[in-house]
């Protein structure tokens, strides 16, 4: 008995020891196992985990479209009635209410006699965390940074737009420019105070920024509103980048004093053009986002 618990012992800290999240669960679909590299991905304890069952909905993964896989092609479920691995790119839900988003990898478990006894799933960080955080770490020096959000200020979004607006007309690339508002930002810090304005806020910011390209940029203009500089777009990619951003933030939540907490946002987006400066770009993105707010809010608008 004692080399059973030795061995249970090493696998386990071998399986804390990953940055990726792993986890177990059984036939019915309850998580037996959460290891630390879980933890950190999305926020929840092994405490909190161990004896649900992933069908609770916790982390509430959706996929690129905004449709939630445990209500329909959860590919732990699949593995557990087809017998066969599964794999797929979604995004789940943090603590602390931001999306992020995750390569799964999921393969059934069998017993001795063959017979599916329950499954794995592991999956990691698909997000540039990495470099974000040396980018933000070389940022924070040159205090460049929104203090609240961690994201790039608009003194440094401006630089960067004008940079970038310099290499289009330089190498003929084409660059999109998105102006997110978060929809009645002002209703949540009269109603909730501003501490909790604070927290939605950077929730926001957080499921932005973990779902920015690598090659993009997300700053905060001020206030409640946000800048994203998207690179090598045309008309219909700026759309899609636009509503999955705008999808991912209505599809976030957090409690907060045991309610529950969430926002959507009202995005414009526009093409630069030759002729365009900073000032011009940012005004038609504008406009395009105004004509989101008065069509009903939690929309996008591209011209």
């Amino acid at each position: 008995m004692e080399g059973a618990d030795l061995d249970e012992r090493f696998f386990k800290q071998m399986l804390d020891s990953l940055a990726d999240g792993v986890y177990f669960c059984d036939t019915e679909r309850r998580i037996t196992y959460w290891n630390r590299g879980a933890e950190k991905l999305t926020g929840y304890t092994s405490a909190e985990m161990v004896g649900s069952r992933c069908h609770d909905n916790i982390l509430i993964h959706i996929d690129g479209e905004g449709r939630n896989l445990c209500a329909g092609s959860c590919p732990l479920a699949m593995a557990l009635t087809n017998g066969k691995p599964h794999a797929a790119d979604v995004f789940l839900h943090h603590k602390e209410g931001h999306r992020v988003p995750v390569t799964m990898k999921v393969s059934p478990i069998l017993d001795d006699a063959g017979r599916i006894a329950g499954a794995v799933e592991i999956f990691s960080d698909n997000s540039q965390k990495v470099a974000a955080l040396e980018a933000a770490e070389a940022l924070q020096k040159e205090a460049l940074l929104d203090t609240l959000t961690g994201l790039p200020n608009r003194r440094y979004t401006e630089l960067e737009l004008k940079a970038k607006l310099d290499e289009m007309r330089r190498l003929g690339w084409d660059l999109g420019v998105l102006y997110i508002d978060i929809d009645h930002f002002k209703t949540i810090n009269d109603s909730m105070g501003h501490d909790v304005g604070d927290i939605a806020l950077k929730a926001v910011a957080k499921t932005l920024l973990s779902n920015t390209r690598s090659y993009d940029f997300i700053g905060r203009w001020g206030g409640d509103e946000f800048v994203a500089i998207l690179a090598h777009v045309d008309a219909a990619q700026l759309y899609f980048i636009a509503n999955r951003f705008r999808f991912l933030v209505e599809k976030s939540s957090l409690f907060i004093q045991g309610k529950p907490i969430s926002a959507t946002v009202s995005v414009g987006g526009t093409l630069a053009r030759p002729d365009d400066d900073p000032s011009s770009l940012l005004k038609r993105a504008d406009a395009m986002m105004y004509r989101s707010k008065k069509g009903g809010r939690n929309r996008v608008t591209v011209a």
